[in-house]
């Protein structure tokens, strides 16, 4: 028997078998062949590149001269989300409990809302908005409604009350309660520097001054009227005039009292009376007596003095015309104490003022204001 060493020594002296390869001389993909410059892996088939004599591919090889280059496989389609995978493939959402649930659907968007334009691509773009008005403009103009209002229930408690002289209790306090709702709304805080406003004629329409009483009393007389009390007011030659006018059936009679006066205040002036003036009386071309008159609580019928009357008509005109002509008479008022006074402006605006003076108050309306149409 021979020995173990001399069979593998006679083993060795037999040539390599060679490796198994393919038909076409090359080794199968993925298997190992020997090289001189080490192991490599051989490319797959279908890989792009050239054989021997071309250009090497990724794998070494070199394509035969004159061998076609296999076409490119195109590029596999796109998965359906942008994930690159397929809408089955979304991450499943457990449950508190560990089990797989669906995933909740999102609510679909809404819509966005037709625009304007969208309707008519001629229509006219519209303006910018109105500037909403200011809220101090929105109380002045609340104030105003509410002061025109007190001056108009002021007219009408006045009504009838003859300037005052017949007013009752009642009557004069919802005049004092009116007047010092307008006196707190005064929309003119300086009068006496307002001398637009200020200037003009004004006409009594009530007044609580105790030295006109004896002027309003004649005019409660049964044949005597007083026709109106005015004071007419000049900034520019600081003066003031006092004027009354009293009818009766045969003439009219006026006089006034002129004054100076000098600022005390935005809203106070003191007045001195200077003179007075008395203007002739004009004399009635025909009198017109009325039918009837209350004396005392007795009403007296006039019819028959009217009769008496009518034949001196004509001698009432003739000294009607021989005394119009006359000039004023006046009188100088000396400078004392009585004849110097204040007047405090409380209230003012283009038709209406309000005024106190030496105990006495004054309710006044401009000529020309529509508020004179009430009385």
């Amino acid at each position: 028997m021979a020995p173990p060493f001399a069979a593998a020594s006679h083993a060795s002296l037999l040539p390599l078998a060679p490796l198994d390869r393919p038909a076409a001389g090359r080794l199968a993909r993925g298997t190992l062949r020997p090289h001189t410059s080490g192991l490599r892996l051989r490319r797959p088939p279908g890989a792009t590149g050239r054989g021997r004599g071309g250009i090497p591919d990724e794998w070494g090889e070199r394509s035969p001269p004159g061998a076609r280059e296999p076409p490119t496989q195109p590029d596999p389609p796109i998965d359906a989300d942008e994930w690159g995978g397929d809408d089955d493939s979304l991450p499943v959402v457990a449950d508190e409990w560990g089990e797989p649930g669906a995933p909740e659907p999102e609510p679909p968007s809404a819509a966005d809302p037709p625009s304007p334009a969208a309707d008519d691509e001629w229509e006219e773009e519209p303006g910018p908005p109105e500037p909403a008005p200011a809220p101090a403009e929105e109380e002045e103009d609340e104030q105003a409604v509410k002061r025109e209002e007190l001056k108009r229930c002021l007219v009408d408690t006045v009504y009838g009350s003859d300037l005052g002289f017949r007013a009752s209790t009642e009557v004069r306090g919802e005049v004092v309660e009116l007047v010092t709702q307008l006196e707190a709304a005064n929309p003119t805080t300086a009068p006496v520097e307002a001398p637009d406003l200020l200037d003009g004629n004004w006409i009594l329409i009530y007044t609580a001054y105790s030295e006109l009483l004896p002027i309003l009393a004649a005019g409660a007389t049964p044949l005597v009227k007083v026709k109106q009390i005015s004071q007419e007011m000049d900034s520019k030659s600081m003066t003031i005039v006092n004027a009354s006018t009293l009818t009766t059936p045969f003439a009219s009679f006026s006089f006034s009292a002129t004054a100076s006066f000098e600022v005390q205040s935005p809203s106070r002036i003191e007045v001195q009376f200077k003179e007075g003036n008395f203007q002739p009386p004009v004399i009635s071309s025909s009198v017109d007596l009325p039918q009837q008159v209350d004396i005392f609580g007795q009403k007296i019928s006039l019819g028959p003095v009217q009769q008496a009357l009518n034949p001196l008509q004509q001698a009432f005109a003739s000294i009607a015309g021989s005394i119009s002509g006359q000039p004023p008479l006046k009188v100088p008022i000396s400078g004392n104490n009585r004849a110097r006074s204040w007047l405090l402006t409380t209230y003012l605006d283009k038709d209406f003022r309000i005024s106190r003076g030496d105990g006495g108050l004054f309710i006044l309306a401009k000529e020309g204001s529509p508020l004179l149409d009430q009385l």
